[in-house]
């Protein structure tokens, strides 16, 4: 008798569950995932990626589906508030890549990445998803004990951001360092900060610009930039690769020439920054339209959340999600697009990487949990019980 009432309540419990999250963001991902490891099938096939990589990919979403449901069920105040415990070892992770366990991507420099040994771990995309709570919290504790536009709390705000972007700029890791820099304008813009310092900040552009170019970036920067004005003319330099994936995706034409053609072309890091040529090649033009507009979907349903959310924290941390979600997708479209420069940015959920499927899907499990508890009733509270809302 005590197995069957146990039996019911774990059926209650995980019907309650699927009753109050977003069953629609589940499926949009779950069809991303599926392109995925769709398309990196198809690479290996094509004998241009390791055949490992489509197992490696299925058991990161597979774990980060894990994670995902046990984010959602906490309740994100009571995550938010633990940053203390969580925030130092991410840091330390990020940092341990300027060690010799750290290890160093070919051509660009960057040192993102940790050797294990068995396995590789690139921690800045975890590092990611803690700036978003940390930076969350500190927002709305701002939001219930002061004005974010007056100097005394905007200061902290923009030192607490400035040191999470400075640590990812120690692996000379340009491309997260742009994602960590969207974030925190995303956020802060969706916390209230004023026109007049948003039209400072763009009045100041030029001048900021300016500066980076002329002391800040690299040669190999410039030429990343500069080649897009010239790519063409420069298809055995540095617009080599992105050359090869426009003529690839180009080459799919309206439909594309299949999976497991004996055509395919072949592009450096076609199953990582560049896989979305595969996908013009392979699947077409409509191939490239339909995951365009899934990743948007994915995008809209975030923001769709975000604006249900009951409180200030809720809706920015799916802020924050939604602009990692969406600059990723941007740009890394944009690269294969060559609008713009090459700098190493997957595509959520498709490009290969254990490390960057598993961090999607926490993301997803944030979102999750700000949703579920948005609705009229607690996640897991019994249809018998008491009717309650907001965070419990």
């Amino acid at each position: 008798m005590k197995d069957e009432n146990l039996v019911k309540k774990v059926f209650s419990a995980v019907g309650n569950y699927f009753r109050h999250t977003d069953l629609i963001l589940w499926g949009l991902c779950f069809i991303a995932t599926a392109i995925s490891v769709m398309m990196l099938i198809s690479i290996s096939y094509a004998g241009f990626g390791k055949q490992s990589l489509f197992v490696i990919q299925l058991i990161g979403s597979m774990m980060g589906v894990i994670c995902a449901v046990i984010i959602s069920i906490f309740d994100y105040h009571t995550l938010a508030k633990l940053w203390f415990l969580y925030t130092p070892v991410f840091a330390i992770l990020v940092l341990l890549t300027l060690t010799p366990l750290g290890i160093e991507r070919e051509l660009t420099g960057d040192r993102a990445w940790l050797d294990f040994g068995f396995t590789t771990l690139q921690p800045s995309e975890f590092f990611k998803l803690v700036f978003v709570f940390t930076f969350a919290y500190h927002l709305s504790r701002v939001k219930e004990i002061g004005n974010i536009n007056r100097l005394r709390y905007l200061i902290p705000v923009l030192l607490h951001a400035g040191a999470a972007i400075g640590l990812i700029l120690l692996q000379k890791d340009t491309g997260t360092t742009l994602v960590f820099i969207f974030i925190f304008l995303c956020m802060i813009f969706a916390a209230g900060l004023s026109w007049k310092y948003i039209t400072a900040a763009l009045l100041s552009a030029p001048i900021v610009a300016y500066f980076l170019w002329e002391y800040v970036l690299k040669e190999h920067h410039k030429d990343r930039i500069l080649v897009l004005f010239n790519l063409d003319g420069n298809t055995l330099g540095d617009g080599w690769q992105q050359s090869l994936g426009k003529i690839a995706m180009g080459s799919g034409m309206l439909k594309g020439k299949g999976l497991f053609s004996s055509g395919l072309s072949f592009v450096p890091e076609i199953y990582n920054d560049f896989i979305f040529a595969h996908i013009g090649q392979t699947l077409g033009f409509i191939g490239c339209v339909g995951t365009a507009f899934l990743l948007l979907m994915i995008c809209f349903k975030i923001l769709h959340v975000s604006m249900c959310a009951k409180d200030s924290l809720g809706r920015l941390l799916c802020i924050g999600v939604f602009a990692i979600i969406i600059f990723h997708s941007i740009i890394n479209i944009g690269m294969v697009l060559c609008v713009v420069p090459v700098v190493g940015i997957p595509l959520p959920f498709i490009s290969a990487g254990g490390s960057s499927a598993l961090a999607m899907y926490a993301a997803i499990g944030i979102v999750q949990g700000v949703h579920a508890r948005s609705s009229s009733k607690l996640m897991f509270e019994s249809d018998g019980g008491r009717r309650g809302g907001g965070a419990g």
